[in-house]
């Protein structure tokens, strides 16, 4: 198999220079996924609101190159906020709860834009 790519749209993907997801074999790498929706503005709303949009960009692109939910195995929560760690957790157990991925949850001093209180990261290997 061919090294393969997911476009999630957002606007950083083509500034910065990088995929929102490569698939290398049956291993899918999700870039830091922030609160972008289609037309490329921020998610408005709370910590939790923007995790969801966060997972699902995620999923999106796992998806895109053969995936799914049950197959990530890993996770990276960042938060600006601390006291977001709960709401975004149970965000997160929404989508994961029964695949329960290895999961990190750290907080950070920014983001890529001011009004992002999460971003998220995520490793699948597809047919795990």
């Amino acid at each position: 198999m061919t090294r393969r790519r997911a476009f999630t749209g957002s606007p950083y993907e083509a500034q910065f220079g990088f995929a929102r997801a490569v698939r290398e074999g049956n291993r899918i790498v999700v870039a830091g996924t922030g609160p972008v929706e289609d037309d490329g503005s921020s998610t408005k709303g709370d910590a939790a609101k923007q995790a969801e949009r966060c997972l699902i960009l995620i999923l999106r692109a796992i998806e895109d190159l053969g995936g799914s939910a049950s197959d990530v195995v890993r996770t990276r929560m960042l938060l600006t906020d601390p006291t977001d760690q709960d709401a975004v957790g149970a965000v997160h157990a929404r989508f994961f709860g029964d695949t329960r991925p290895a999961a990190t949850m750290a907080g950070v001093a920014w983001l890529c834009r001011e009004e992002w209180k999460v971003e998220i990261e995520a490793e699948a290997v597809v047919g795990a």
